[in-house]
Formats: structure tokens, sequence, C-alpha cells
């Protein structure tokens, strides 16, 4: 490695790696490949029917539970991808992250802002405020609502950053004294990358939907 970030980058320099990446799940995984339900279909399906329960409870807009939930299995997928020797992960890139959380946050605030102005504009002061810190409140939930796209890319970035960071620098301790004692800590951390792989998603798709509760 000509850097400790190289870890990150494409392997090839013709294609766009972390674009095709996100594709090729959907050769390697097929959901109905079998003439009865594998295992893994049925794990999915119940992952499924327990996302739409916790949607369901966040927000009252159908369509939203199944991007929501699209976007779960989507982020899930890529981050376990990347835990796989000599794989690309593509949520490690802000292009990928912010190309994720833009859009969708561009879809509320459109849609949001057209239909639904007078409720919108109640969202930027809570009930309640003092007359002194009025405009401060505006201003601070107006950079809220703006950085979100930005914290929701950002968060799952760091977070697929740092953990395969720590796996790179315990891989490269492959000496024969130190094997021993580095392995279970390759495990532990394996493991670890795992769960959160699942929760980075959970968080992503979570915020999506609340995000989306604001519209009436």
């Amino acid at each position: 490695m000509t850097s400790l970030f190289s870890s990150f980058d494409p392997s090839s320099s013709i294609y766009q790696m972390n674009w095709l990446m996100m594709t090729s799940t959907l050769i390697i995984m097929p959901m109905n490949f079998w003439l009865k339900k594998s295992r893994l279909s049925m794990v999915k399906k119940k992952m499924e029917m327990k996302m739409n329960e916790e949607f369901n409870n966040a927000t009252h807009h159908k369509e939203m539970i199944l991007m929501s939930t699209s976007m779960f299995f989507l982020i899930s997928i890529n981050n376990i991808m990347g835990i796989f020797p000599y794989n690309f992960t593509s949520t490690s890139h802000m292009a990928v992250s912010i190309s994720l959380s833009l859009p969708m946050w561009l879809m509320f605030m459109i849609y949001g802002w057209m239909k639904f102005t007078n409720s919108l504009f109640k969202h930027l002061l809570p009930t309640g405020t003092p007359a002194m810190i009025m405009p401060m409140m505006i201003l601070i939930e107006t950079t809220g609502n703006v950085i979100r796209p930005i914290s929701l890319s950002v968060r799952l970035t760091a977070n697929m950053i740092a953990g395969h960071l720590l796996m790179t620098l315990l891989g490269n301790m492959n000496e024969t004294k130190t094997v021993m004692m580095i392995l279970p800590m390759q495990i532990i951390l394996t493991m670890f990358e795992s769960a959160i792989a699942f929760i980075q998603a959970y968080v992503f798709s979570t915020l999506i939907t609340l995000y989306s509760s604001e519209i009436p």
C-alpha cells in the first residue's frame, strides 16, 4: 500500500468500482435461485417485515416506508460486502453516501415547500419561543435543516472508514510473535464491524423516515 487510505481506492482505474460494487450484490445474492424459499430469502422477509413495522410507527407516508426499507437493504448489503477480503467498500466514499442522502432530502424539501409551505414555516419556529431569541431559533433551525444530507453522509462514511482502518492496521501486524494476540482481536473486530454495518444502515434509513414525518 502506498498509504493507509489506499485500501479505500477502487481496484481498477478503468471502471468506477464504487458504483460497480453496488450492482454486483444483485448478481451474487439472488433471492429466487431455488424452487423453495431459501434461508436467505426467509431472513430477508423477516427483516423486511420488522423494518416496515418500525418505519410505520415513524411516518404515515406509505411510499416513504417502501423507500426507507429499500435504502436499508442497499446500505447494509454494501457495508457487509466491504468486510470481505479483496472487496471494495462503496459506502466509505462521500460520493456514494451523499448520492443517497441528497436526492432524498431534496425530494422532501421540494415537495414540502411547494405543497405545505405554512406547515414547514411552523417547524422553523417552535411554539413558546420568546420573542428575543426568535431570529436566532429560525437561523439555527434553518442551518440544521440544510446540513441534514451532509450529516447523514458523513456519519455513514466516517463509521465505515474508522472500522476498516483499524482492521487494516491489525492486518498489517502479521508477525509470528504477535499473530496469536492479533488474531482474536481481528475476529472480534470483524464481528463488531458486521454489527456496525447493519446499525449504520438502520440509522440512515430511520433518520430519513423521521425527516419525512415533518411533512403533513
